[in-house]
């Protein structure tokens, strides 16, 4: 039939970007903004495209190259480890995260992972070559360090320095049990460096020797340190500790009253308190000046009745000058509680957990950074380079629907500087996170097999609903072709030249699968149809998936490309038909002129239908030629194919078995 390859595309497209592209209109933005040096909004619409297809490791390629414009080493670098990860086989991508791994204090990755290139049974001469270089040019010092810290420690076996230096040096090489054995050492010989507790929890936990670690890092993570403490709680597990493993921790540390006060609260929240009553009587054994183990002992053995052991220790308490626990035990006293003096200002907190956020950003550790600025923040809610960073950090985290609220808070303090840049975060973000969300494309086409045009298009505005899976969409499709509306013969089965009004459900992309249905009303725009009148129900929904290999469009760079579609789709007035189809596009992306972009590539597409009708199942091959044209501030794609088709399901010589197609068209996209 005259139109069945042409009235397919709309109810496959579903209303999406150009091959059911997720990503497409956020990537076509940002290649825009990197012509026009516009980084900081390049790098925005990158990660929208990641939120868009998380699977695709091209595009984080993209990013990570985009964040090396604006001078971001560690967050390019992370971006190229998660594009390794997705694409193991990209080896010019694993060369460029060790080469920013190595740069940015990763040594012990970046040796790990030229290591594995100089030796990729895949890997280019080149390759190889860079990769062993690079090898030797971090390995060697390594071992000559070891052996030069080696002599130091055999002619001082007690020099501290030696043994952490040595450590250090046999970590980054990957030699576990000699960085364990002195990093031990140097604890040993000074263990008020507890520092050096999560160095030897780190190694141990490499080793895989998980109880051993954990013991350490629940040591450290009760030291006096608070940098100490934050870094051991980064690498231990999310659960609270047990008790055996407060108690191996004891064991190492005897002298930690944090740590054993800590074990203390844990008996008394299992019903322990026996033991935890031992508890507390040995720290004070050990630190009589601990108020809050003494105010704990005294609740405990005033509430058993044993009022004349439990007063000395909560006078201790009352005499204190913590008038918080004071006051606690003013409360068990039946005593009236004391009000704070006039003139006594609170503790700075928020300054030194400012400190130690701005230390934390420098070095990367974002979690720890996190954690300082929450506390800084309850401290000084007002501190607006506070607020600005916990926006940023949550962005890097990838929690942009908490960086938004950030952003908006630090944009309207009265810092200028504060409130520009948060602003523009903002601005760049709200796309993405807006509950209500409208797309437009429109896609005209020409085919020399009809000596027809056709038009397509649809407006869908999208509803985002909180957190849940599917979204709500208003939809308003346009299906006609010229010969129809100017009254040229048209088969009755497939003329559609309607306006299709309808509303459905979609759900996000999940690894390139998304899901789809909407009910609504077609609506003839010629007259009134012999099938049901001028409005005829329409019901349609189904599945898409899409995927793409290498230098796709929208790209920078030039290089092969392989992309895919696939769909099945239901759609009533098709005499409730499924349909299903299959295109795929390899070939090659040619290096950009100017602002135009163009790929050369040979087409594979199959459509068919549970029905077997016999107009809806063909194959088509052939060559094709597309063009990525600047137009106002959207670019527009204009594609050639030339198409030799055959139909799969018998004729029955209503027309030919095989067909040629010169086929013409033109996409356009936005959204807002």
């Amino acid at each position: 039939m005259r139109l069945a390859w042409a009235l397919l595309l709309p109810a496959l497209l579903g209303g999406q970007g150009p091959d059911a592209d997720p990503a497409y209109a956020h990537l076509t933005q940002a290649y825009g903004r990197l012509q026009e040096a516009r980084y900081d909004e390049a790098i925005a619409s990158f990660e929208q495209a990641v939120a868009a297809a998380p699977e695709r490791s091209a595009i984080r390629k993209d990013l990570a190259y985009a964040y090396l414009k604006t001078g971001e080493r560690v967050a390019a670098r992370d971006q190229f480890g998660e594009a390794m990860r997705l694409n193991p086989r990209d080896l010019h991508v694993a060369l460029e995260y060790a080469f920013l791994c190595h740069e940015t204090g990763e040594t012990a990755r970046a040796r790990r992972v030229f290591d594995r290139l100089r030796q990729a049974p895949d890997a280019d001469d080149a390759t190889r070559t860079t990769a062993a270089e690079a090898f030797r040019n971090i390995d060697g010092p390594l071992a000559e360090g070891i052996e030069r810290w080696s002599k130091v420690i055999e002619a001082s076996p007690d020099d501290v320095a030696a043994h952490h230096e040595l450590a250090q040096l046999a970590e980054r090489r990957d030699e576990f049990e000699r960085a364990a054995r002195h990093y031990c050492e140097a604890w040993r010989l000074k263990p008020e460096r507890t520092g050096l507790l999560v160095d030897l929890g780190r190694v141990l936990w490499s080793l895989n020797r998980l109880d051993e670690a954990t013991a350490v890092l629940v040591a450290a993570s009760r030291a006096a340190e608070a940098r100490t403490r934050e870094m051991a709680r980064a690498l231990l597990p999310e659960r609270y500790p047990y008790v055996s493993e407060f108690r191996k921790a004891i064991d190492l540390t005897p002298e930690n009253v944090r740590l054993r006060r800590d074990l203390a609260y844990l008996l008394l929240e299992l019903r322990r308190q026996g033991e935890a009553e031992r508890e507390f009587r040995g720290i004070l054994r050990r630190e009589p000046g601990d108020l809050l183990s003494a105010a704990q002992l005294g609740f405990i053995l005033y509430d058993r009745g044993e009022r004349a052991e439990a007063m000395p220790l909560l006078e201790r308490v009352l005499a204190g000058k913590d008038g918080v626990l004071a006051n606690r035990a003013r409360a068990l006293l039946r005593m009236p509680q004391q009000l704070p003096q006039r003139g006594v200002e609170p503790a700075p907190v928020s300054a030194s957990a400012r400190t130690m956020a701005e230390r934390s950003l420098q070095a990367g550790y974002l979690k720890d950074a996190l954690r300082y600025l929450e506390t800084a923040h309850e401290a000084d809610p007002a501190d607006a380079w506070v607020l600005l960073q916990l926006g940023w950090v949550h962005n890097l985290l990838r929690s942009d629907r908490q960086a938004i609220g950030w952003f908006d808070q630090a944009r309207r303090t009265g810092d200028a500087r504060i409130a520009a840049e948060a602003d523009a975060a903002y601005r760049k973000l709200r796309p993405a996170l807006a509950p209500v969300r409208t797309s437009t494309w429109l896609f005209p086409i020409y085919s020399s097999r009809w000596r027809d045009f056709f038009g397509f298009g649809q407006v869908k505005t999208e509803f985002r609903l909180g957190g849940l899976p599917v979204r709500p969409y208003l939809s308003t499709r346009f299906v006609g072709d010229v010969r129809r509306t100017t009254g040229g013969p048209m088969p009755l089965a497939l003329s559609e030249n309607s306006v299709i009004l309808g509303a459905g459900l979609a759900t996000g992309y999940w690894n390139g699968l998304m899901a789809w249905g909407e009910a609504g009303w077609a609506v003839s725009f010629i007259g009134r149809r012999p099938e049901g009148g001028r409005m005829v129900p329409d019901y349609r929904g189904g599945l898409s998936y899409a995927k793409g290999f290498g230098r796709t469009m929208p790209h920078d760079s030039s290089g092969l490309f392989y992309e895919m579609t696939a769909d099945a789709v239901f759609i009533s007035r098709f005499q409730n038909t499924t349909l299903f189809y299959w295109q795929q596009r390899a070939g090659l992306t040619l290096p950009r002129l100017g602002a135009t972009r163009t790929q050369l590539y040979w087409n594979g597409n199959f459509t068919g239908d549970a029905r077997r009708l016999d107009w809806a199942n063909f194959a088509e091959t052939g060559p094709g030629v597309r063009w990525q044209l600047p137009f106002v501030s959207k670019p527009v794609l204009l594609s050639v194919d030339l198409l030799r088709g055959y139909y799969t399901v018998n004729q029955r010589g209503v027309r030919r078995a095989q067909f040629d197609d010169i086929r013409a068209g033109l996409w356009y996209a936005f959204s807002q």
